[in-house]
C-alpha cells in the first residue's frame, strides 16, 4: 500500500507511475487526496474542540470556586455541546479512514525508475544470458511424452481425483520432485536463509499484507466454512510472521526460505501454454523472502538474483535473466526480475522465478517496521523470489537432458536423486 505522505508531497510522481504500470484509474489519486484533505481538516476542528475543552474545565473549577456558579453553568452546557460536536466528527473521520484505506488498496505500487516503458511480455529487458542450449536429435520429445514413456507423472489420474491441472508425480517423477525441493532448500540454508515450514492455508489479514487481496481473489482458492484461503506461494505466509512487528536493527536483514505447495486457479488459461507442466493448479515451489533497511534492499535484490542464477548454473541449464516493463509487472512489485529456462522439447522458454523488491508496499499494510540504534522506528522493504519453482524445472530437466539411454541428471543432483541416469 502507497503511504498517504506520497500523496501529499509528490502527487506526480504517483501518476507517472501508474501511467508506467498501465494503470488507468488515476482518478483515484484525487479521491484519495480529496478524502485525505477532508480528514485532516475534520481532525484539526477536533483537536481545537479538544483543547477548548480542557481549557473550559479549568475554567469551571476556578467559576465554582469563586461562587460564579451561573457562569460555569453555562460554561458547562457549552462543553457538553462541543462534546457532541467532537462525538459526531469522530464518526465521520472514522468513516473518511476506511474509505481511504478502502481506496489506498486499489492501486498498485509505483515502479522503480530503472523499470523499462512497455505494456506486454515481448517488451521486457534480456539482462542476461547463460548456458548452452542443448543439440539433441530430431526425435527430441516434449516432456509430456517423457513423463509418460518413463511413467513419471499421471495427468489423467490427477484429473480422475481432482481435475485438470492436478498432476500425479509416480515413482522417479516423485523421488526427482522430492529429490529438487532438497537441493533447492539446502542451497538456500546454506547462503543464510532461514528455513521455515509454514501453513498451506492463510486467513484473510494474511493475504491482505502481502497484496494478494484484493488483487488477486479471483486467483486463489478458499475454504468453504473458514473462509481460509490456500496459499499460492510461500511469500504470504512467510512475509507475514513478521506482521505488526518491530524489530531491531541488528535483526536486519531478515532472510527466510521455505518449501511448500502453491495453489492457483489459473482463471482464463487456456492453449499450449497449459500443456503438462507448463500450467497447473497445484505445484511445488521453494521460497526465498527477505526483509531489510531500506536503504540496503536494492543491494540485496541484486544479491538475490545471483544467489537464484548460480542455481540455474548448477543445474546445468540453458536461461535468460529480464528485466520486466511496467505493463508486465505484478501488482505489489516495485521492480522484478524474471528468469526463464529454455524447454529443448517445445523450443521455447519458461519462466521459473520471479525475484522482485517489493519497497514499502507490503510492509505498510503488514506494520513491519524496525528500530535503528537511536532509537527512532522506521519502515523496512521487503522481497521474494522463487528459489526455485519445480514444474518448469522438472519439464526442463527431462527435456533437457533427453539421451537415448535416458535422462542424464545434472550434477548437483545426483547425491539428492541418488543416480545420474533417470532410466
Amino acid at each position: 500500500m502507497l503511504s498517504i505522505q506520497l500523496f501529499r508531497q509528490n502527487k506526480e510522481r504517483i501518476i507517472e507511475g501508474l501511467r508506467k504500470k498501465h494503470f488507468r484509474e488515476t482518478e483515484l489519486v484525487h479521491k484519495i487526496i480529496s478524502i485525505d484533505e477532508h480528514r485532516r481538516h475534520l481532525q484539526a476542528e477536533n483537536d481545537a474542540i479538544a483543547a477548548s475543552a480542557n481549557s473550559a474545565a479549568k475554567n469551571i473549577g476556578q467559576l465554582i470556586a469563586a461562587g460564579s456558579k451561573h457562569e460555569a453553568e453555562l460554561l458547562k452546557t457549552e462543553v457538553a455541546a462541543g462534546k457532541e460536536k467532537a462525538k459526531a466528527i469522530a464518526q465521520k473521520l472514522t468513516e473518511l479512514e476506511n474509505e481511504l484505506a478502502d481506496t489506498l488498496v486499489k492501486l498498485p505500487n509505483l515502479p522503480h525508475e530503472s523499470v523499462p516503458e512497455g505494456k506486454t511480455p515481448e517488451e521486457n529487458q534480456v539482462v542476461r544470458t547463460g548456458g548452452t542450449l542443448p543439440d539433441l536429435s530430431a526425435q527430441k520429445m516434449p516432456h509430456w511424452e517423457i513423463t509418460d514413456k518413463y511413467r513419471l507423472v499421471d495427468f489423467e489420474l490427477g484429473n480422475k481425483l481432482t481435475g485438470s491441472g492436478f498432476p500425479v508425480y509416480i515413482g522417479q517423477g516423485a523421488r526427482l520432485q522430492r529429490a529438487l525441493i532438497r537441493y533447492f532448500l539446502e542451497y538456500n540454508i546454506e547462503a543464510g536463509y532461514l528455513e521455515y515450514y509454514p501453513p498451506y492455508l492463510v486467513n484473510e489479514a494474511s493475504a491482505y499484507g502481502t497484496g494478494q487481496l484484493p488483487d488477486k481473489e479471483a486467483q486463489m482458492y478458499q475454504t468453504r466454512e473458514e473462509g481460509f484461503y490456500l496459499i499460492p506461494t510461500a511469500e504470504v505466509p512467510v512475509t507475514n510472521i513478521y506482521r505488526d512487528t518491530i524489530l531491531s536493527d541488528k535483526e536486519l536483514p531478515v532472510k527466510m526460505t521455505a518449501y511448500t505447495p502453491c495453489f492457483r486457479r489459473e482463471a482464463g488459461s487456456y492453449g499450449k501454454d497449459v500443456r503438462g507442466l507448463n500450467r497447473v493448479h497445484q505445484f511445488d515451489k521453494v521460497e526465498i523472502d527477505q526483509i531489510t533497511r531500506p536503504a540496503d534492499s536494492y543491494d540485496e535484490l541484486e544479491k538475490m538474483v545471483l544467489h537464484v542464477e548460480r542455481l540455474l548454473q548448477s543445474l546445468e541449464l540453458p536461461y535468460r535473466i529480464l528485466r520486466l516493463c511496467g505493463g508486465d509487472m505484478s501488482f505489489s512489485s516495485a521492480l522484478t526480475y524474471d528468469f526463464e529456462v529454455y524447454s529443448a522439447g517445445q523450443d521455447r522458454w519458461l519462466e521459473v522465478s520471479s525475484v522482485s523488491n517489493f519497497e514499502n508496499f507490503q510492509s505498510n499494510r503488514l506494520k513491519i517496521r524496525y528500530r535503528d540504534e537511536a532509537q527512532k522506528i522506521h519502515q523496512v522493504h521487503t522481497l521474494n523470489g522463487s528459489s526455485l519453482a519445480l514444474p518448469r524445472i522438472l519439464a526442463s530437466i527431462l527435456e533437457n537432458f533427453q539421451t537415448p539411454d535416458g535422462i542424464r541428471m545434472p550434477a548437483a543432483l545426483v547425491p539428492y536423486f541418488g543416480k545420474e541416469i533417470l532410466s
